[in-house]
Order: structure tokens, then C-alpha cells, then sequence
């Protein structure tokens, strides 16, 4: 893709206002507590105090609408927090330039690294720099600087307050991650009706396992309704599909075909049911023709062997899923051990490390990154060149209050291209429009200190409502709010539009010439990602078919272990591709074309693996000998050929290729075994002939 290209792509996106469902309720609690903060404030102490503590409570409230799983006071406690540390060494170091610009480039750089943990982590390490280029600006001393973090940090502990004495839609994160898993595996059902092979995107479970992770004091109040659905979903999913799928028996037309079709659809009603009665909180309503279609006793009569299995098998699913589902008066205490996978609902609980327990985990990330391929370490030192170089910039110019060109490049700069130029284009725009409206308003209206805060509060309020709904329109009222706020103290009131929009357009730029200088394509690392899916997948593949060779049961350790990796992979590969789409950078060896169709070879290679998982033998069944000689060679060939597509190289599979063709004259005795295994070789060819063609059109 061209750099024109590019960046008009990542303009359209970045000014793209997305319709989302908007939490009014949520955006007003944030804006009482933001209100409740710089009211005491004033009264109490003044102008100045009443700033910093309600960019403490500004902060936090935004942390509490990020996309994480932990409780939402204590995202709101850890922002305040962080900030009060994060303003406290600003103010000690604002008045010496040189030991604030060192200060400044450390902390953009920690900042940077913070991406490690997480986008939840990185947004509030940015946030925390941004405010700390603005707070420094306003008038104090270095021995009031401890008093200024205190009530930085106080504007953290109302926010959280408030979240537990006003809780709105408690669990409501939990329980859409659920139902959206739920929604998923529904619409799934729908599709294979008519596509019997459909893919089906991982990532709803995925985040629906990470949603279930909980802490010890989440453990012993979650819903008894969150307990265990999320581990039918998953024993679910290989259910449908081997239903569906031609290879399992049931051909594509007749009566059997009419029957599956028949129970799909009613599947698919009742996850639907499951999925609205969980995000609601409600009893499931069950349709009654769906409830007939499943419990006709038709099914024994129409269909026959696995496909006969895998219906009943879903049916008792269903009920458990329905069970599960319907919300209880009293919540089962669930030990807080690892979860347990295929175990009966609410037996085992993922657990999720608390905040200091996470100190060396968070530790390990960042140091994992220091290397010079790292995306994250290279955003890291971009983020901290370019907030230095702003700062330079701005306090060179004759603009005044030149904080606004590095606080813009640190709320813009992601470590990726894409995110980066796009939130630069809506970071400017937004500015443009806030800054006017905002000043307008001063310069006509002449507001006074407390309509000044009302107004900053009103702007809060705004942003909150909005925020997800793209970043052009939060950030209107982001900048009208910075305006009102620094009104307060008669800050900046003289400041023209022309010249904020300058310093703002400024900081975009640095942010978005500095990734052209110095970038992290993802691009040319897309085979890396390819490798890394190739492998796990034809591990998954290797472990299942190793368990006909020696049954353990359905619910196998290392089978579950293997799916969790695969499903990692996949979702990392499709994130590259995402990230690369718009990049300016040729395909390296990788054409669009080629993307597309190794990603179906490999989504193909997975869902036949998924069936060969659907119809695991009980523990104790008798064994299939022959499936170890298959499982061997699926680990070898796609472990060379994942080194070869590393190294771009053709892949070959000539171990797998023996197995099948050997299996031609005397196939194991096993109705799927012998299928499963030549259909996984015609995937991996499908790769081989997917990078063929990308090598020869260079």
C-alpha cells in the first residue's frame, strides 16, 4: 500500500464515529465524582488544588471504563494512584528544566513499556504523563507538592467510592463476555446450517475465558449464572461442527441432512436464550418450538453412529447450558484453585493475581520486550523522543503553554502504525473543534471560576458518554474540558484558538513522523505469525490424535493445554494481519492473496482437528495403534514446516504424506481416522501452494 494510501485510510478511520450502545448511567456517576472533587476543592482549598484534584478524578473515572476484567474501584484506585506519583516527581522537577526534561524522557519511556501489560496499562501510563505536562504548569511550589498528589490521589478514591456505593450493571463486563461467547456459538450454529465446514472466530470464547479469570474477593460474590457456561460453550463448539460436517456421515441432502439442520436451528435458539438470560440477569425463556425439535425422539430413528452421538451429546449440553444460565438466589462458594475444564458448573474458578502479585508478572513482561525487534520497545523510545522534542519544541516557540504539542504526541503514539496516524487525525480534529467551541465560550460568556468548573464537569460528563464511540468525539470534549479547567485558575485564557490548534498539530506530527523514522512494521514479520499458528495447530492436531492411540478421555490436560495455544496463535496472526493491512510497506513475501488463502488452509487445518477432538474415546475405550504413527508425523511435518516458513522456504510435508499414503491399503479401524488424516494433509498442501504462488509473484 502507498503512503497516500495509507494515510488516507488511517484518517477515514481515525475520524470515524462508531455507533455503540451508550452507558448514560456510568457517564454520570464519573461526572458526580469529578463534580463532588473540584466542588470540596474549592471550597476548601482554591483554583489550584481544585485542578490537580480533579485530573485525579478525570483520570480515574476514564480507567474505570477501560476494557479489563479487575474490579472497577481498583482500576480507579491504581490510576489515582500512579498520577499522584507521577505529578508529585513533576512538581519537584518542573522548576529545573534540564531535571524535568530527564524526568520527562524516563517516564515517556516507562510509559512506553507499560504496553507490555497490556492496553489498559499503557493508556493510564500515558494519561499519567499527558497530565503531568499540564499540571506542572499550574502555579505552586515544591513544598506543596505532596499535598497536590494527595488530593490527586483523593480524586482516585471518591471515583472508586462511588463505583461500590452507586454500582450500575454489577458483573455487566463479565456477563457480556459470556453472552456474546454464548451469541457467538448461536450464530455459529445458524451458519452451519447452511455452510456445513463454516469457520468459526475463537475470539469470543477467548475473551470470554480471560472474563472468568477472578480474584478472591470476585470469587466468593460472582453470580452463580457466571459459573460454568463458558465451559459448555466450549464442549459445545466441536459438538456442532462434527455435527454438521459431511465427513462425520450425515450426507449433504435428505432426510438426515433435513434433521441436523432441525437441530442446529434450535441449538441456536437456545444459546440464544442462555445468552440473554445471562446478559440480563434473567430466567431463560426457552421458544417452545425449539424445545420440541430437540426433544423429538426422531432423532434415534433418522440418524445413525457418530452423528447420532454428537445429537444427543449436544442435547444434554444444551440442558446443562440452560441450567446453568438461570439466575439463582444463592451463590455456590467456589474454591479458588485453577479451572477445572469439562468439570460440572461451578466446580473450579480461574484466578487472577492481585495487583502486587502481578508486580513480577508485569516485571517479566517488560523484560521479555527489551529487544530490538520489540514493537514495544521501539514505541517506547519513540514516545519518549518525541514527548522530549515537543517539549523543546513548544517551549521554544512564542506560542505559551507549549505542553499541548508533547501531550498530544503521548495520547497519540500507539505501538502500531495503524492506531498511531489515526488517533494523530482525530486527536487534531477533535482539538480543532473543542478548542474552538470552548474558548468561544470563555471569550463571549467570561465565565467565572465555579461556571468555569460546571462546565468542565458538563465536558466530562460528554467524554464519558462517548469516549467508545471513537476518539474524534472524545477528544472534543477532552480539549473544550482542559480549556474550563485551566479557566479556573485564569490559565491560558488568552491563548488563541489558532495557536492551541498549532502546538496540537504539532504534536501529531512528531508522533506520526516519528514511526516513519523509526517504525515497527508488522508487515514483515507476517510469516513469523504464520510459523507460530502453523506449529501450534499441528501440535493441537498431534495431541488429539495421540489420545486414539491411548484414550484419556474428552476432557484430556494437554488436549485443552494444545487448543489454548492454537487458539492464542491464531488470534495473534489475525491481529498482525489487522495491524499490516494499512501499512505503506510492500508484502515482503506475503501478498494479499496469499494471506487469505493460508489463513483458510490453516482455520481449515484447525476445524478438522476439531472434529477429530469431538470424538475423543472415553478413557478406556479400546486403543487405536495406528493413531500414534499419525500423530508423530503431524508433529514433525508441521514443526519443519514451520521452520521453513519462517525461513521462506517451500514446506514440505513428506511424513505426513507417507502416513496417509500407507494408511491407503490398510486404514486404521476407526470411521474418521483415515479421513481426518488425508483431509489434514490437503490443508497443509492448500499452505504449501498459498506460499508457492506469494515466493513466485516477488
Amino acid at each position: 500500500m502507498s503512503w497516500l494510501r495509507a494515510l488516507k485510510e488511517t484518517a477515514r478511520s481515525g475520524l470515524t464515529v462508531e455507533r455503540r450502545r451508550l452507558e448514560p448511567v456510568v457517564a454520570a456517576r464519573g461526572a458526580l465524582g469529578l463534580a463532588l472533587v473540584v466542588g470540596l476543592s474549592l471550597a476548601l482549598f482554591g483554583p489550584a488544588v481544585a485542578v490537580s484534584s480533579a485530573f485525579g478524578a478525570f483520570q480515574a473515572a476514564i480507567a474505570t471504563f477501560q476494557r479489563s476484567w479487575r474490579p472497577r474501584p481498583t482500576l480507579a484506585l491504581a490510576s489515582g494512584a500512579s498520577l499522584a506519583v507521577s505529578t508529585f516527581l513533576g512538581y519537584l522537577t518542573g522548576a529545573h528544566e534540564a531535571l524535568f526534561l530527564a524526568l520527562l524522557l524516563f517516564w515517556s519511556f516507562l510509559s512506553g513499556l507499560a504496553w507490555a501489560a497490556g492496553p489498559t496499562a499503557g493508556i493510564i501510563a500515558s494519561s499519567n504523563v499527558a497530565i503531568m505536562l499540564v499540571t506542572v504548569t499550574l502555579p505552586t511550589s515544591v513544598a506543596t507538592a505532596a499535598g497536590h498528589a494527595v488530593v490527586i490521589f483523593a480524586g482516585g478514591v471518591v471515583q472508586a467510592a462511588l463505583v461500590v456505593l452507586l454500582p450500575v450493571r454489577r458483573w455487566g463486563a463479565q456477563r457480556d463476555a459470556l453472552a456474546d461467547a454464548l451469541a457467538a456459538e448461536a450464530d455459529y450454529a445458524r451458519r452451519l446450517r447452511h455452510d456445513p465446514v463454516a469457520p468459526f472466530d475463537p475470539v469470543p470464547l477467548m475473551t470470554a475465558r480471560s472474563a472468568a479469570a477472578v480474584t478472591p474477593r470476585q470469587a466468593r460474590s460472582r453470580p452463580a449464572e457466571l459459573h460454568g457456561a463458558r465451559g459448555l460453550a466450549e464442549r459445545i463448539r466441536p459438538v456442532l461442527a462434527s455435527l454438521a460436517d459431511p465427513a462425520v456421515g450425515v450426507p449433504e441432502e435428505g432426510p438426515e441432512r433435513a434433521r441436523v439442520r432441525e437441530l442446529l436451528a434450535a441449538a441456536a435458539e437456545v444459546l440464544d436464550a442462555a445468552a440473554h438470560a445471562i446478559r440480563h440477569g434473567e430466567p431463560v425463556t426457552l421458544p417452545p418450538p425449539a424445545l420440541a425439535a430437540l426433544r423429538t425422539p426422531d432423532t434415534g430413528a433418522v440418524l445413525k453412529g457418530p452423528s447420532r452421538r454428537a445429537a444427543l451429546r449436544l442435547t444434554a449440553l444444551l440442558g446443562d447450558v440452560v441450567e446453568t444460565a438461570d439466575p439463582r438466589t444463592e451463590t455456590p462458594k467456589t474454591p479458588e484453585t485453577p479451572e477445572t475444564e469439562g468439570a460440572p458448573a461451578g466446580v473450579g474458578a480461574r484466578t487472577r493475581p492481585t495487583l502486587l502479585q502481578l508486580v513480577p508478572v508485569v516485571v517479566a513482561q517488560v523484560r521479555a520486550e527489551l529487544r530490538p525487534d520489540s514493537p514495544v520497545l521501539r514505541h517506547a523510545v519513540r514516545v519518549s523522543a518525541v514527548t522530549a522534542a515537543g517539549y523543546l519544541l513548544g517551549a521554544w516557540l512564542p506560542f505559551g503553554h507549549g505542553y499541548w504539542a508533547p501531550m498530544a504526541s503521548v495520547m497519540v503514539m500507539r505501538p502500531d502504525f495503524s492506531q498511531t496516524y489515526a488517533r494523530s487525525v482525530a486527536r487534531f480534529g477533535g482539538t480543532l473543534v473543542g478548542v474552538a467551541l470552548a474558548t468561544a465560550v470563555v471569550q463571549s460568556a467570561h465565565p467565572g471560576t465555579y461556571l468555569s468548573a460546571a462546565l468542565a464537569v458538563v465536558c466530562a460528563f460528554g467524554m464519558y458518554l462517548l469516549m467508545r464511540t471513537g476518539y474524534a468525539a472524545g477528544q472534543t470534549f477532552v480539549s473544550a474540558y482542559v480549556v474550563f479547567l485551566l479557566g479556573m485558575v485564569g490559565a491560558g485564557l488568552t491563548q488563541t484558538v489558532r495557536e492551541r490548534v498549532l502546538l496540537t498539530l504539532l504534536g501529531g506530527v512528531l508522533a506520526m513522523l516519528s514511526y516513519a523514522v523509526y517504525p515497527a512494521w508488522e508487515t514483515p514479520r507476517l510469516r513469523g505469525r504464520l510459523a507460530d499458528w502453523l506449529a501450534s495447530v499441528g501440535a493441537f492436531a498431534a495431541v488429539v490424535t495421540a489420545r486414539y492411540a491411548d484414550p484419556a478421555g474428552p476432557s484430556s490436560p494437554d488436549v485443552r493445554e494444545a487448543l489454548l495455544r492454537t487458539r492464542a496463535a491464531r488470534v495473534a496472526w489475525q491481529e498482525a494481519v489487522a495491524r499490516a493491512t494499512h501499512e505503506p510497506v510492500r508484502h515482503r513475501g506475503l501478498s494479499h492473496a496469499a494471506v487469505e488463502q493460508a489463513e483458510h488452509a490453516l482455520a481449515e487445518f484447525g476445524r478438522v482437528a476439531m472434529l477429530l477432538e469431538a470424538h475423543l474415546p472415553e478413557r478406556g475405550a479400546p486403543p487405536v495403534p495406528a493413531a500414534a504413527a499419525l500423530a508423530e508425523s503431524l508433529r514433525r511435518s508441521t514443526e519443519r514446516g514451520a521452520k521453513e516458513v519462517r525461513e521462506r522456504r517451500e514446506p514440505h510435508w513428506d511424513d505426513l504424506r507417507e502416513t496417509v499414503t500407507a494408511w491407503s491399503a490398510q486404514p486404521p479401524d476407526h470411521f474418521l481416522l483415515h479421513k481426518g488424516a488425508a483431509l489434514l494433509l490437503e490443508c497443509l498442501e492448500e499452505l504449501t501452494t498459498a506460499l508457492t504462488e506469494s515466493t513466485r509473484s516477488r
